[in-house]
């Protein structure tokens, strides 16, 4: 098959989830034997020089990357409080990707054109007129979902109804664009089964794969168990996450842990937390290996409050055979059995008893990260994933008989 991906962002570097996300994908259609080629959106915010992508990366994806101005403009932000249109989606239509994606399929052939997140459904109409190709959803989250949860956290009255007017809008679109793509492959079942209840259109969960070897798991902890968090902070989930433990988990925990250091690594840290001193913070930033940083650390607390979609980083701490201690909805996607390969704690109370409970205990987190890396190896394989996508792919083919979902 020939495949060709329309990106939100670069896939490469694979620095953070969305790109981890299709470069998985990226890198299981090429081992797989397929054709590939990626057309991605190149913004001020997560900016790649094409002269540092590796000459065979390019080779294999013939990767494109187009300039877009995402940037928010006060103005055009303000005039879409009186329209019904979403702002998210507005910011990501460029003339120039257009342009751009109508020269490439008048050029060349595809079997598929896949849709790497919900802001890249405005260029069907594009697709359409250009090729015959069968266009794939990939929604890596409930893109409304998300907003809905940040604006039921937000305190301030006048940010709150903005956040709800967007989070609205969001929703009308997204719900109206599912069934304009042949097929939508969700990350997670619970988002499957979400799309189901508004959508006629094939649905399959295609969650984020990993290669099980490429993570050497290291169980053993060496006196008191390491916590740490590691993950971009520029996704609002994660920095409204890790402001909740800090202003209110940590406390009590420093009650309970005296000698407790919350260990945090990643990309764009803001200020407020580069300037935090709190000897129980240990603010790292981005580390130049993120294998290398969680193989030194021994427990992963991963304090989410709102998002959709799964958790990379969760994903890739499990296949490193370590335990993580999160909320229920840092766990959404994950197929996990509670108290045997992921650690639930749902509020503060319980989040201080489970970093109690491990650090007087720390043979309980070698015995959970043992039974996270088999659930990764059975589950989160991303042969057996590729595999099911390119079935999925056969089973939305006009006139095929397969019915297998």
């Amino acid at each position: 098959m020939k495949i060709l991906l329309l990106c939100n962002k670069p896939p490469y570097p694979a620095s953070e989830g969305g790109p981890m996300a299709m470069n998985s994908i990226i890198t299981g259609l090429l081992e797989a034997g397929h054709q590939v080629k990626v057309l991605a959106i190149n913004s001020e915010k997560f900016n790649v020089k094409e002269s540092d992508i590796p000459e065979e990366y390019k080779k294999k994806t013939g990767i494109e990357l187009i300039d877009v101005d995402l940037s928010i403009k006060p103005l055009k932000a303000f005039v879409n409080l009186f329209s019904r249109k979403s702002y998210h989606v507005e910011r990501f239509i460029s003339k120039e990707f257009k342009e751009r994606l109508s020269v490439v399929l008048e050029k060349e052939q595809f079997d598929v054109v896949q849709l790497e997140m919900l802001y890249m459904t405005p260029y069907v109409e594009t697709i359409r007129k250009h090729s015959k190709a069968m266009i794939v959803l990939r929604a890596h989250n409930v893109e409304h979902k998300i907003w809905e949860r940040i604006a039921k956290e937000t305190g301030f009255f006048v940010k709150r109804w903005y956040i709800n007017h967007l989070a609205r809008t969001l929703k009308e679109y997204e719900l109206s664009a599912l069934e304009t793509v042949d097929g939508i492959a969700a990350i997670t079942r619970k988002d499957a089964a979400f799309f189901r209840k508004y959508c006629s259109k094939p649905i399959i969960d295609i969650p984020y794969g990993v290669y099980p070897e490429e993570f050497t798991p290291k169980y053993e902890i060496e006196g008191k168990p390491k916590f740490y968090h590691i993950g971009s902070m520029n996704w609002m989930p994660n920095e409204e996450g890790i402001r909740w433990f800090i202003d209110e988990v940590l406390p009590k925990t420093v009650e309970k842990v005296c000698d407790f250091v919350y260990h945090l690594a990643g990309r764009n840290m803001p200020e407020w937390l580069k300037e935090l001193k709190d000897p129980h913070v240990d603010v790292i930033g981005e580390v130049p290996d993120a294998k290398e940083f969680v193989a030194n650390h021994d427990v992963a607390i991963v304090p989410l409050l709102s998002g959709s979609g799964i958790r990379i980083k969760i994903i890739e701490s499990m296949a490193m055979g370590k335990t993580v201690i999160t909320t229920r909805v840092g766990a959404e996607g994950i197929l996990y059995d509670e108290e045997v390969n992921l650690i639930i704690a749902e509020n503060k109370a319980k989040m201080v008893e489970a970093i109690r409970s491990i650090n007087e205990n720390p043979e309980i987190a070698v015995k959970i990260g043992k039974e996270a890396r088999k659930l990764i190896e059975s589950t989160y394989d991303n042969r057996k994933i590729i595999t099911r996508l390119l079935m999925f792919y056969e089973q939305i083919r006009p006139g095929s008989k397969i019915s297998f979902l």
